[in-house]
């Protein structure tokens, strides 16, 4: 049975993730019974990982097992189907920084997810948390060395073949530039860190001024 299904609904692509915690909702989203389990309807206008799926990204870089390192998990939209698309064998460790925003991710998601671990912290300072040998970083921090704090990240965590994800923000970094420009310079940044990049997904009409980056080490 898969983490991950795909329906079309009045011409446009909706994604479903296989619901870890049967019942329950954590930001009001859809819940419907496909192949004999619930599954949460994933809006991509609530998240820029489902998003950049829409836009073509391989769906399968997160997967049933993977431990995800999840930096700037907010009040947890995403980190939640990144829960359901892990499972219960995977692991999904959020760091957020905001100590409001935070507290929502734990009543919402963290306490109600086994394969969730939070952080408050830093992403700045990965001596405050960890996971040994993440298969994947997620980093949607909405600052101007964004790309500087996952790399930071990755040096220390991420294991040898593992991916990054990161969600560049145009307007956090330099609001006088194009964003294809922006977009441009960060992924540069990977190439020259010795990151492969697999595919640089624009997110709109999902999100204005952003993009997600797929690279691996």
């Amino acid at each position: 049975m898969s983490s991950l299904l795909r329906e079309e609904r009045m011409g446009r692509t909706v994604l479903l993730t296989r619901n870890l915690s049967p019942g329950k909702k954590v930001y009001g989203e859809e819940l419907v019974l496909r192949q004999g389990a619930e599954y949460r309807v994933w809006d991509p206008f609530r998240s820029k990982l489902a998003a950049a799926i829409i836009k073509g990204m391989p769906a399968d870089v997160i997967r049933e097992g993977s431990k995800v390192l999840y930096l700037g998990a907010s009040t947890g939209t995403t980190a939640s189907h990144v829960s359901d698309l892990v499972g219960a064998g995977g692991l999904v460790v959020g760091v957020e920084f905001a100590p409001r925003v935070a507290r929502e991710f734990v009543e919402h998601v963290a306490r109600e997810r086994g394969n969730v671990l939070p952080f408050v912290a830093d992403a700045r300072d990965p001596s405050k948390y960890s996971v040994a040998a993440a298969d994947v970083v997620y980093c949607d921090i909405a600052q101007p060395d964004q790309t500087e704090i996952a790399l930071l990240n990755c040096e220390r965590m991420l294991r040898k073949g593992g991916a990054l994800l990161l969600v560049v923000k145009s307007q956090s970094i330099d609001v006088l530039k194009e964003p294809e420009r922006v977009y441009l310079e960060e992924k540069a940044k990977l190439e020259k860190a010795g990151f492969r990049v697999k595919g640089m997904y624009e997110l709109s009409p999902f999100e204005k001024h952003h993009a997600l980056i797929y690279a691996t080490r």
